[in-house]
């Protein structure tokens, strides 16, 4: 994994790898885990399912492996983005179904057209995840849909956790710069627009959490009613 982070403080400290959901939480040596659908074993070899194929892992790399809960009704991993729904139905149905976050695909578009699919950048980037035309082509999306924009963005978004081990700042810094940028210098560029992107969508993705985990701190507090 990539170690050298110039960009340091309690943001990305605290959110240093943002988690996969799924019905399979697979948790390597390193410290990352990401989710699949089921896995086999296959001599030294774990075959793990996922809904872009398989991965494989040597066993002496994996460390745990966790059955998660259903998800209540129909299964967000499997269900086809709803045309009708709005931004934010549409940003959690596209999380959902790449094992990412709600909250943090949410914060990505925030923070790159906020949450507007007419934003167009100086560079040609497009709609609510920002996605250049080369790169929505590369994800067979297309970029002036609405629906098509952030599902191709979550895909990438989890491409690249996948591929920096689950280290959001990587990660965001390669959605921001690129991977190639990410190569060249073998960390996040020292770019002062890609430090301050990737400080802003932490930012954003760390109230987004406290504001839903909010809720639940205060009914933990709340006595319960005696007779």
């Amino acid at each position: 994994m990539l170690n050298k982070n110039p960009i340091s403080g309690i943001v990305v400290a605290a959110l240093f790898a943002v988690p996969l959901l799924g019905r399979e939480s697979v948790c390597l040596n390193t410290g990352f885990c990401l989710t699949a659908d089921s896995h086999t074993q296959r001599g030294g070899i774990y075959v793990l399912r996922t809904g872009g194929g398989t991965m494989e892992f040597p066993s002496n790399q994996i460390s745990e492996i966790t059955i998660l809960p259903d998800l209540p009704g129909d299964n967000p991993l499997v269900k086809t983005v709803d045309s009708t729904a709005s931004f934010d139905e549409m940003l959690v149905q596209a999380a959902l179904r790449q094992g990412l976050e709600p909250e943090f695909v949410r914060s990505v578009a925030r923070i790159e057209s906020n949450l507007r699919q007419d934003a167009v950048s100086n560079k040609g980037a497009i709609g609510l995840m920002q996605l250049m035309p080369g790169t929505a082509a590369l994800l067979g999306v297309d970029a002036h849909n609405a629906e098509d924009n952030i599902l191709g963005g979550a895909k990438f978004l989890r491409e690249l956790l996948l591929r920096y081990n689950g280290d959001a700042a990587l990660a965001l810094a390669a959605y921001n710069a690129g991977p190639g940028a990410v190569q060249k210098y073998n960390g996040v560029p020292p770019f002062l627009e890609t430090h301050k992107y990737i400080i802003r969508v932490l930012q954003e993705y760390k109230k987004l959490q406290d504001a839903n985990n909010k809720p639940k701190a205060d009914a933990a507090r709340t006595p319960s009613a005696t007779n």
